[in-house]
This record gives C-alpha cells, sequence and structure tokens, in this order.
C-alpha cells in the first residue's frame, strides 16, 4: 500500500459563523494526483465549476476558515500551491520539504501544517506572509496530518503519531499506534488514525496522547476524517474492501454501517451541516456523494485522474458591481375642451411613459413605480422596448411633478426619473407655443442613471 497516496484527513471548522446576510457557496476541493489540477465542486449542484492547475502529484488539500484559501501540497516536488478561492488561480508557491503529502490548517488560519514525506518532517507555513515560519521532525514517512488542541501527524514508516505543540513547534509526545498508519482526524475529545496495514483504526485520547480503542473496519484504510458539528460520526475510506465507507460512531467506537462507493476510495471530508460526506475513488475518476441520513451514495461527480484529497469549505461570495440603469420620463396630455374654450389642456388625459435602458439597450420585464408626492399613483412592468406606462387620474391632472423609479434588482442597479407639467389656465395655444402635431403634449425630464452599486451576485 505504499504506493497510495494520502490525504490530510482533516475538516478544519470555522473560526466565526458566517453572518445571514452575507452570500457564500459549499464548495468541495479535489486533488487530481495523475492531472496536476484541483477540481472544485459546488455542493448545491454536486456539479465541476472550476479545474485549477497545480504543481505535480496534488495530494493533501485545507481550506483557511475564512474561506478565501486553498492550500494543496505537490507530491512529486518540493511545493504548496496556494489557490485563491474567489478567484480560483494559483497566486502563491511555496517551498516545503520532499514529498509533501497531507496538510492542515489552523482554526485560526494562521497556520497551515505539511508533511514532508521523505526526511521525516513537518513545514509550518505562516499564512499571513505565505513563507515557512519552523521546521519539525516527526518519525518517518509522515503523512496524514490534523489539527486539534495541538496538531497530530501520522508517521507510516515508524507506526507512530507525533505530537506538536502548536505554541513552540516541538514533539510533545509520541504515540505508538497500527501498522503503516496514513490517514489522521481530530475532534475535541480523540484523534482517529487509519493503519492501512492493520484494517483498523486507532482511537487517541488527546488529553492523556494514549490509546483507548482500536476499531475493526475495512481492508486498507487511509482516508477519515470526523463530524465536527451537531454530529457523531467518523467516516473511514477502505481502499480494498472493495471500495467502502466504514461509519464509525465516536461515542461508541464501533462501525454502524458500511457503505459501497466507487473503487479505491482515499480521501473523505464531511460538509459543515453533517449532511453529506464526499468520498474521492482514485481507480474511478470520480467523487461519491453519500447521504448521511440514509447511508446511502446520492450522487456520484466525474473529476480529474486520479482524485486523492478532498477539502470541504463555506466560501464567499464575490461582490460584483449591478449594471447601471437609466430611467426616462415624460408626460403626454391629449387636448380636451376646457371652460375657457378648445386648445386648453384642462380636462384632458395625461398618461406617465417611462423606459428603462442599460447601456442603451431596453430592460425587459423589471417593476417601475410611479409617484406623486410621494403619493403612489400605479405600478407596471416594462415590454420588450423597456417602456412601462400609468394613466394619470383626473385629481393629478392638474400642474404637478412626477417621479418613475425602478428599485433595482441582483443584477441592475436602481434608477429615477421625475418630470414636472406646468398649466396656464384660460390661456388657449398660440401658434409657437408648443408642437402640436397631435394634440398631445410631452414634458419630458432629462433622464437620471444609476451608479454602478455594489451587490452581493448569486452563484450556483
Amino acid at each position: 500500500m505504499t504506493g497510495l497516496a494520502v490525504l490530510a484527513g482533516m475538516v478544519v471548522p470555522l473560526a466565526a459563523a458566517t453572518p445571514a446576510a452575507a452570500l457564500t457557496r459549499t464548495l468541495a476541493y479535489v486533488t487530481n494526483n495523475a492531472a496536476g489540477t484541483v477540481s472544485v465542486i459546488d455542493t448545491a449542484t454536486d456539479t465541476v465549476t472550476a479545474t485549477i492547475d497545480v504543481g505535480s502529484g496534488p495530494e493533501g488539500v485545507a481550506v483557511t476558515p475564512d474561506g478565501t484559501r486553498a492550500y494543496v501540497t505537490n507530491s512529486n516536488g518540493t511545493t504548496v500551491s496556494v489557490i485563491s478561492t474567489a478567484t480560483n488561480t494559483v497566486t502563491a508557491t511555496i517551498d516545503v520539504g520532499r514529498g509533501p503529502r497531507g496538510v492542515a490548517i489552523t482554526p485560526d488560519g494562521t497556520r497551515a501544517y505539511v508533511t514532508n514525506s521523505i526526511g521525516g518532517s513537518v513545514s509550518v507555513i505562516d499564512t499571513s506572509t505565505n513563507t515557512v515560519a519552523a521546521t519539525v521532525d516527526v518519525g518517518e514517512a509522515p503523512r496524514g496530518v490534523a489539527v486539534g488542541f495541538s496538531v497530530y501527524v501520522a508517521n507510516a514508516g515508524s507506526n507512530t503519531v507525533s505530537v506538536i505543540d502548536t505554541a513552540t513547534h516541538t514533539v510533545t509526545a509520541t504515540v505508538d499506534v497500527g501498522t503503516f498508519p496514513q490517514g489522521v482526524a481530530v475532534n475535541p475529545d480523540s484523534a482517529y488514525v487509519t493503519n492501512t496495514n492493520d484494517a483498523t483504526v486507532s482511537v487517541i485520547d488527546t488529553t492523556g496522547n494514549t490509546v483507548d480503542a482500536t476499531v475493526d473496519v475495512g481492508d486498507s484504510p487511509l482516508g477519515v476524517a470526523a463530524a465536527l458539528v451537531g454530529g457523531a460520526n467518523v467516516y473511514v475510506t477502505n481502499a480494498t474492501s472493495p471500495g467502502t465507507v466504514s461509519v464509525i460512531n465516536s461515542a461508541t467506537n464501533t462501525v454502524t454501517a458500511t457503505i459501497p462507493v466507487g473503487a479505491l476510495p482515499q480521501g473523505v471530508a464531511v460538509t459543515p451541516d453533517t449532511s453529506r460526506v464526499y468520498v474521492t475513488n482514485v481507480g474511478s475518476d470520480t467523487v461519491s456523494v453519500i447521504d448521511t441520513a440514509t447511508h446511502t451514495v446520492a450522487a456520484t461527480v466525474d473529476v480529474g485522474d486520479g482524485p486523492v484529497g478532498v477539502a470541504i469549505a463555506t466560501i464567499p461570495v464575490l461582490e460584483q458591481p449591478r449594471i447601471a440603469t437609466t430611467l426616462t420620463l415624460k408626460a403626454e396630455e391629449k387636448e380636451g375642451k376646457g371652460k375657457d374654450g378648445p386648445g386648453v389642456l384642462a380636462g384632458g388625459d395625461r398618461t406617465l411613459k417611462a423606459r428603462l435602458t442599460a447601456g442603451g439597450e431596453p430592460v425587459e420585464g423589471k417593476r417601475i413605480a410611479f409617484t406623486t408626492d410621494s403619493t403612489s399613483l400605479c405600478t407596471d412592468t416594462t415590454d420588450s422596448r423597456g417602456h412601462t406606462f400609468c394613466k394619470v387620474p383626473h385629481r393629478y391632472d392638474d400642474e404637478a411633478c412626477y417621479t418613475a423609479t425602478f428599485a433595482g434588482d441582483d443584477t441592475h442597479g436602481p434608477s429615477t426619473a421625475t418630470v414636472c407639467t406646468q398649466h396656464h389656465h384660460g390661456e388657449p395655444h398660440h401658434e409657437g407655443d408648443q408642437p402640436d402635431d397631435s394634440s398631445t403634449h410631452a414634458l419630458t425630464q432629462a433622464p437620471m442613471t444609476s451608479p454602478a452599486l455594489p451587490t452581493i451576485r448569486h452563484s450556483h
């Protein structure tokens, strides 16, 4: 089993709750070891929304608690790629040790711990500068890493787990576990370590750093993830069972379910709400999505070649400027016959006509509100030409100012326009007073254009 790649096996809890008003997406980041890429899966639709080129042999992946960056270990070299989750591009490349495998980030997001499988060390990355702040010697061939109150490192070549103090960056304990440990995950009380050659999971009491239990699982267990929020389950990928996930109840340390997935499952991660588990299948180039309520595979997602690691995080949606709009308004009046004779506007019908455009093009299907002195007159929806109309009640057909308002939406910014009419009762119109080609007079206010206001863009 030494030829199989290993992931970090850790889901890092968010440092703080996302504000209710902010829009977010929950995304899964999957390292495609043979392809040198990372697939981004939108968990709302279980579709791949982006594919990002990284280094050679990407394996471990972890996302910062604020959801802005993903750290990817490139196991065939000596680097870690830093991905901006906003742009899906690599913004930094960090030199670490040889054969970097696992990666885990502290709950406050200030440090990333990377296991270097060749040379037996852990690189400690300062995430504010993306530089290595310290290097810690651990056991032989370290693979998985997880962060709890301390840092736990599975040493595949030593059959041990190294416990690192996050304040001093020193090894404070070494715990004997099973044969060829690879994956490690933590919950508040325990660290769970997969022993690949023993088909077991060692449960370490994180208070005393002793093995409290050993749980039999499927053949060749590799990845492990703990449901950290509101869940009691631990999920273990069994690579050669063939292709299953063992569900361990952390309260009893017993296997309560075994779920068939794809070929050679390895990476595993739990969504923040614990409703689903994502499993990378190295042998079938897919990700299995498990419904935790039914313990069945609800979806299968095609990704790149040799998917190994997976991390799930809540990602903030970028603010994008709304499209600026322009609203024009005019009041059209049809002449009536007043008490002072024909040609006087009193008694005629008045219609307000507005037009909404964006970049000179009509905007269809938007609600326009018409008011006068803050009194609502009517609302109407723009047609294919951007036009909308409002007939003014007779009680308002004397001198008045009217306003048309588009409130804006997620795509278009707001805009308003105002027009004022003025009548001269008892004075008939004379030639040259107003153009009178169709017994209609149009009084038009200059258009008012909305600024390009920021808004939250929905992305699914």
